[in-house]
């Protein structure tokens, strides 16, 4: 009995210290130093926009410039999907690089002669680089981080309502907008599920403004504006 007692304790002392070691081997691999991440998900973008006072020049200009006086513009939020891939230098440093597909954008135009729904829309495309410093060590199973980055936004698919005859008569020969750089805060948690798959959530923000340019039957009306997105995304990573 009494072999078989001590038989039994050094059993339970094995299996505790290898169970132990495969946490710990485990643990270390998880958002460790050399890793890349894949990660795919979706990501819902709710622009905060307002545009400057427009400017209206040419041969038409006085027609539409009293009609442009305290104009206000408004951005649709959207969804779309989303792909990054981060590398980590060490145990708590990252860089990720995302991409998603462009999104449409609708701009509403608010003037003192009444609402323009839909005046113009565009598809952005703007990938992004960001540093990530994440909190606790590789062991944790949760850990938040904070990231400081930029994205380069661009525009294309830039149009205007062509059935409103006013924003017709103000944009419907072209309509752009101006590519910009912009910095990224973010603010976010990985939650780790095995040893390859993971749960990234985060919320980020962009100051972004964009120069608008408008030409329509004798006359260029520019604008800058400011879309200012803030940005929910849940992603699922795979580690490789």
């Amino acid at each position: 009995m009494k072999t078989s007692t001590m038989g039994h304790q050094n059993f339970t002392r094995s299996a505790v210290a290898i169970a132990l070691s495969v946490v710990a081997c485990t643990g270390a691999q998880a958002q460790s130093a050399g890793d890349w991440i894949l990660n795919i998900g979706w990501a819902s973008i709710n622009p905060s926009a307002s545009i400057s006072p427009l400017t209206s020049v040419g041969p038409a200009s006085p027609a539409f410039t009293p009609a442009l006086k305290g104009a206000t513009a408004s951005i649709a939020s959207t969804s779309t999907q989303t792909l990054g891939l981060l590398h980590m230098f060490t145990d708590n440093l990252g860089l990720e690089a995302t991409i998603g597909i462009p999104p449409k954008m609708t701009v509403d135009v608010q003037l003192t002669s009444g609402a323009h729904p839909g005046a113009a829309s565009a598809k952005a495309l703007y990938p992004s680089f960001v540093g990530k410093y994440f909190f606790k060590t590789p062991q944790d199973g949760l850990r938040p981080y904070v990231g400081l980055g930029f994205t380069t936004a661009s525009f294309n698919s830039v149009g205007v309502n062509s059935s409103d005859a006013l924003v017709n008569g103000l944009g419907g020969t072209s309509a752009s907008l101006s590519s910009s750089v912009a910095p990224l805060y973010t603010v976010g948690g990985i939650y780790r599920l095995d040893d390859k798959w993971s749960i990234n959530g985060s919320v980020s923000y962009v100051p972004l403004k964009s120069n608008a340019t408008f030409v329509g039957t004798g006359t260029t009306t520019t604008g800058t504006l400011t879309i200012n997105p803030t940005e929910y995304v849940i992603r699922l990573g795979y580690k490789f």
